[in-house]
């Protein structure tokens, strides 16, 4: 299949880590699919069976208003927010939503974040690797090369998001 309906990207910069899982919420899963949140939130409640904790679970209010507290502009006004904590979906939550939205859209967009799921897992693995390989190395060479096994640790930390300044600034001239 040549065109892709969903870029991977897409579904990468909405996976979150919640409760130490790799979790889709059912807005963004809703916004993907093309439906809206309620549609999908009624299609798993009538097959809650499908759906044990380790598919799917609630954030509790203090989840959610920790996860509301990142994002900078929040929208003023009546029904923008839902009124209860979002439901989070693991990858096997997300693979379960298949059985239950059964429109071609929902099957190619689950395609698309299983893809997904599969690309982070083997970013992760490879790291592991890279970093017991490091390891390894360390051990075999002395004190010399440590600047270089420092400098090669740093390269392979995540990068920082840069912070945004807030207000009006003056140049300094």
């Amino acid at each position: 299949m040549g065109t892709q309906l969903i870029p991977i990207e897409k579904v990468e910069r909405r996976i979150l880590l919640v409760r130490g899982h790799k979790v889709l919420l059912d807005g963004d899963l809703a916004d993907l699919y093309g439906v809206p949140a309620k549609v999908l939130n009624q299609a798993v409640k009538r097959n809650v069976e499908r759906f044990p904790e380790d598919f799917m679970f609630q954030l509790t209010s203090e989840e959610f208003k920790a996860l509301r507290s990142q994002f900078v502009t929040l929208e003023t006004g009546r029904g923008k927010y839902p009124k209860y904590p979002p439901y989070a979906f693991t990858e096997q939550g997300v693979a379960m939503l298949s059985s239950v939205l059964r429109s071609k859209r929902a099957v190619q967009v689950n395609i698309a974040i299983m893809r997904t799921f599969v690309k982070l897992r083997r970013i992760l693995a490879t790291h592991k690797e890279l970093a017991r390989k490091l390891e390894e190395l360390e051990k075999e060479y002395d004190a010399q090369f440590r600047i270089v096994f420092d400098a090669i640790r740093e390269l392979m930390k995540p990068p920082k998001q840069p912070r945004r300044q807030i207000g009006f600034h003056a140049k300094d001239s």
